[in-house]
Parts: structure tokens; sequence; C-alpha cells
């Protein structure tokens, strides 16, 4: 008998004689690609690219610095709405407070100018920072902007605004 004939009535391919391990259940990968799986492998796991990949992976984890937001909680009373926001280490002349119809906006702007210079005082780098953060707060009636009282203490910013009942109109038979 002919060898090609002894492996068909053995039901084997030649496919099938990649050495395999019964162990392992994973396939062999056939060696052209080992190599080029291998040296993506390598491509992705170098310090420049790894890297970069790390920093991508961060920026997606916490897209925003942790500065960019601030708590802030509204309490509802019989005679007027509170507005507390937390605000530690911001000055009061970085706080804007607007009111449109029914809404508060608190808005937190910090702008700072770093500049750093070489032994004989040349200035080698400057950098302008920019940070700003706001949250709007919407309430069920319009607001009075006449009436609204804040203050800020101790990284405490505290709004109240009366709570305004408008006119009750009686319904006819």
């Amino acid at each position: 008998m002919i060898k090609s004939e002894i492996m068909e009535r053995e039901g084997m391919m030649m496919s099938s004689m990649i050495p395999s391990d019964k162990n392992n259940p994973k396939k062999q990968i056939p060696e052209p690609f080992r190599d080029l799986v291998k040296t993506m492998n390598d491509f992705f796991t170098e310090k420049p690219v790894r890297g970069f990949l790390q920093s991508i992976d961060d920026f997606f984890k916490t897209p925003f610095p942790v500065s960019a937001g601030f708590p802030v909680e509204t309490v509802e009373t019989g005679k007027e709405y509170i507005i507390t926001a937390e605000l530690p280490g911001v000055k009061r002349e970085q706080i804007n407070l607007n009111i449109t119809g029914n809404y508060v906006t608190i808005s937190v702007e910090n702008n700072e100018l770093e500049t750093e210079e070489n032994d004989q005082t040349q200035v080698f780098q400057r950098k302008f920072i920019r940070q700003q953060s706001s949250r709007t707060i919407s309430l069920p009636h319009a607001i009075n902007e006449k009436m609204v009282k804040a203050s800020y203490r101790d990284g405490l910013l505290q709004i109240r605004i009366p709570q305004v009942k408008g006119k009750v109109i009686e319904i006819e038979d």
C-alpha cells in the first residue's frame, strides 16, 4: 500500500498533521501566524506603546479631572429652597451665580499662570491653566432673583430662595 492510501484509510488528513497537545484544549497556532501573534504582542507590551495605551485607558476611566464637579444638595423647607454647594479651596471671586427662569447655575472658574525660569531668570516655560465647573439646579417655580440670598463661608456656598406661591384662581361653575 501507498502511504497516502494508509492515511485516507485511517481517516487522517494532512491538516491534522499539526502537532497538538491533548492536555491543552487550545489549538496550536500554525508556525507563520505564531510569529505574527508574538510580534503583535511584543508591540503592544513595549514601554512607549504600553504607556500610551495606559494613558488612553486612564482617560476613559476618569475623563474629567476630579475637580471638574462639586457636590450640590437641594433641600425644600416649607418656606424656602436651600441649595448648598461644597467648594473647598475656592475663593469667593471665582464663584458666579446665574438665575434664569426656574434655573440656578453655580459656576466656578480658576485661571492660573505658571511660569518656570532657569538660573539666569530667563523664562523658558509659561503655561496658562483654566478650569471651569458648573452645576445647574432646576426648581419647580420661577425664581424672583431680588429675593435670593447667598453666603459663602469655609468652602460652603449656601443659596436661600424663598418659595413664592402663585396666584390661586377660582374655577366657576
